[in-house]
């Protein structure tokens, strides 16, 4: 489910990006390090932004992004115009990644979600993606919104999400086992249980 202008224009604007700087990369970094040199897949990577700080704050060498939305991904290259070969941005949805960026098994290094996730109804079926393309002991750093934030009138009057399957943070973390990806001590809950932050390996 695509952004309504509502979220398109939070997402967007000065005080989100300084959260996604100094904050949620802060923390990731120190769950998980960085990914110095790495092949990285940022999930819904929107105008950009996030896959900016993945290059210059990461160190990642390369960064295949995908969004289901065309203005963002038109947004998102402009951005990154100046990376050149280093960035990778295509239109497509996240649940086959095989057919929009031709990603073969055990391919990245690390896979980035920063709230992408609780947009998509099929959900499981990308972290099923995600733990595909990640090589043995790669990571998955992930930023999302629980159906605790969802469910708060402000959400609901203001954003769309879908409706069904939304996940809590333990649903979220069971999920992630299931698919071989280990999230250990790695991860945090903040604003009581509304945002989950962490990381999870691929395990061997």
């Amino acid at each position: 489910m695509l952004m309504n202008s509502v979220e398109t224009i939070a997402v967007n604007n000065p005080a989100r990006r300084a959260l996604q700087r100094y904050y949620e990369m802060a923390v990731l970094t120190r769950l998980g390090g960085r990914v110095g040199g790495g092949r990285v897949l940022e999930i819904g990577c929107g105008s950009g932004y996030g896959t900016k700080l993945i290059l210059d704050r990461m160190g990642a060498a390369t960064v295949d992004a995908v969004d289901a939305d065309p203005a963002m991904v038109a947004r998102a290259r402009r951005r990154l115009q100046r990376y050149n070969d280093a960035v990778w941005v295509e239109c497509g949805e996240a649940h086959d990644l095989r057919a929009v960026l031709g990603a073969q098994d055990a391919t990245y290094d690390a896979v980035f979600d920063f709230a992408a996730l609780h947009h998509i109804e099929n959900w499981r079926s990308v972290l099923a993606e995600t733990a595909r393309v990640l090589r043995p002991g790669g990571r998955f750093y992930f930023v999302e919104v629980t159906s605790a934030a969802l469910a708060r009138p402000s959400y609901r009057l203001l954003f769309d999400h879908p409706e069904q399957d939304r996940f809590g943070a333990g649903q979220f973390l069971a999920e992630l086992h299931h698919h071989g990806l280990d999230p250990a001590e790695r991860w945090k809950t903040a604003i009581g249980s509304d945002y989950l932050l962490g990381v999870a390996e691929r395990l061997t």
